[in-house]
């Protein structure tokens, strides 16, 4: 009992912030230069230097516009603190930085992860912990722009008697079934609420039915984010000792539980880091949000916490991953495919066929790749690379491709492994099995690839993130088989608009910056 106590004590302190205050996020207010080479070109970034922790927050679709925020890190009064930075978008991949509303100026606390909603009225609200203030918040925007905001109030919960409930308060979450807002706090198992106007709130109870196979003792549910998604409920959320991960079940209306099926991960650890725990962020994958299109499609956002170079100084940068868009079709299996507005982005398209690759390589190192076959010069830094490879070709074979290789062994690697049923992206591994995809459909990767930072995408079944620091003039694309040749289908490679014209904006006009005092 004692363990688990401290276990669970120590996941409270995780969540209120002592690993912040651990690893404090350098002032905002000093200017950190990001040279062009550091700017990426369509992922979405902090344009302020320094700007840990950096989980995106608070999504909406209001009157054709996308809102986003995320947090920052930064200096109020003596002590440090957090706001929600506010960005706005027709598409969700050309931001605009927007005066922030959501700081402790306003709301007299700090902003810690929460999510964002619609109320029975239509008007956006915000469901987060108040950093500081120990207790759950909820704010109403006054308009359908977000520019002014009601003062926050506490989510006060209540037993069925209307005595107080001892809740842990942390990371929530507020959905609507019925007519009825239900919320969820962080926890090993959350505990749920339920209230008819938002301010009366009574306790219902454990929000999971019972945890599933693979979920280790002592992982959190935090930075929670609950939908439908095809028939099923999707609860999107981390643990903070392994990232970004996701249930998929039932919702029991009448004991008003959550019953989860299944359990998947979207984050993998990297063989130079540790099997579990922090200091932060050693995650590639982390604080996932997500938003209903108009069109009906879920599309998420994770931070990408650890995409740095080698010399440290781009560790602390806010980087969001490529918005993808998650669906459940009739079988089942969680699809995950890059935002299709990615397609806009394209030019110059190439297209090459039934390329063959003959020289079969006998060893594959730990910790890099066979020297590869050149198949492709990549011209630029803002690329997609499509390769499709016929089921037969790709059947039981170790194969794969580098990016920025320089003919050597080096470079980055990602390849199929059918001894293990993986995917692998640098020394990361995700389940992807060749063997389980449906008879006859083709192997595809999609690779975007924005200077350093590399998202790959396989049969929209997996995804996963990498980086490569030393990509400046490394613009070869290879290719590699071991054991047989292996011919690929088709390769088409496309030069990808830069959507970063906002975020240059906004390194220059900073209507971002938060009070200090």
């Amino acid at each position: 009992m004692k363990q688990t106590f401290t276990v669970l004590t120590a996941l409270l302190q995780i969540a209120l912030g002592v690993l912040y205050a651990a690893d404090p996020p350098p002032n905002p207010s000093v200017t950190v230069a990001i040279t062009d080479n550091r700017v990426l070109n369509y992922h979405l970034m902090h344009p302020g230097g320094a700007s840990v922790p950096g989980d995106p927050n608070a999504a909406f679709y209001l009157d054709g516009v996308y809102h986003l925020h995320y947090i920052l890190g930064h200096p109020w009064g003596k002590k440090r603190s957090f706001s929600y930075v506010h960005v706005t978008s027709p598409d969700m991949l050309r931001w605009t930085w927007q005066a922030t509303k959501l700081q402790p100026s306003f709301t007299g606390h700090g902003m810690y992860s929460g999510t964002g909603f619609l109320t029975r009225e239509g008007k956006p609200a915000v469901i987060y912990h108040g950093a500081g203030s120990a207790r759950n918040q909820i704010a109403i925007a006054r308009d359908r722009r977000l520019s002014a905001w009601d003062k926050p109030y506490v989510v006060d919960v209540r037993k069925a008697d209307g005595t107080k409930a001892i809740i842990k308060h942390w990371d929530p979450d507020c959905f609507i079934i019925g007519d009825t807002y239900y919320a969820i706090s962080g926890d090993e198992n959350p505990p749920l609420l339920k209230s008819t106007d938002l301010k009366k709130w009574t306790y219902v109870g454990n929000f999971l039915r019972h945890q599933l196979p693979g979920v280790t003792i002592g992982e959190d549910i935090s930075c929670p984010n609950f939908f439908r998604l095809g028939d099923k409920w999707m609860l999107l959320c981390i643990s903070h000792m392994v990232g970004c991960r996701y249930y998929l079940g039932e919702w029991d209306a009448e004991a008003e539980q959550f019953v989860p099926e299944q359990h998947g991960r979207m984050n993998w650890r990297r063989e130079e880091q540790s099997i579990w725990g922090q200091p932060p962020w050693r995650v590639d994958c982390f604080a996932p949000e997500s938003v209903l299109t108009p069109d009906g499609r879920r599309v998420m956002w994770a931070w990408c916490a650890t995409h740095g170079m080698t010399d440290g100084t781009m560790n602390r940068q806010t980087i969001q991953s490529l918005p993808r868009e998650l669906s459940l079709p009739d079988d089942g299996i969680l699809r995950i495919k890059p935002l299709r507005e990615l397609e806009t982005l394209r030019h110059d398209g190439v297209t090459l066929s039934d390329i063959k690759i003959g020289k079969v390589a006998g060893e594959v190192l730990r910790h890099g790749v066979p020297a590869a076959e050149k198949i492709a010069t990549l011209s630029g830094d803002a690329a997609e690379v499509r390769i499709t490879i016929a089921r037969e070709q790709a059947a039981r074979k170790l194969f794969g491709f580098t990016l920025f290789a320089d003919g050597k062994a080096s470079g980055l690697p990602i390849l199929f492994r059918p001894e293990t049923g993986t995917l692998r992206v640098g020394t990361a591994e995700a389940p992807f099995s060749i063997d389980a995809l449906p008879a006859g459909e083709d192997v595809t990767l999609r690779i975007f690839i924005d200077k350093y930072m590399v998202e790959v995408f396989a049969n929209d079944r997996q995804a996963m993130i990498g980086r490569h620091a030393d990509y400046l003039g490394q613009v070869s694309l290879g290719a590699f088989t071991v054991g047989a040749p292996t011919t690929l289908k088709r390769v088409e490679i496309w030069k990808l608009t830069p959507t970063n014209q906002g975020f240059l904006e906004a390194q220059q006009r900073r209507i971002w910056e938060p009070q200090t005092d």
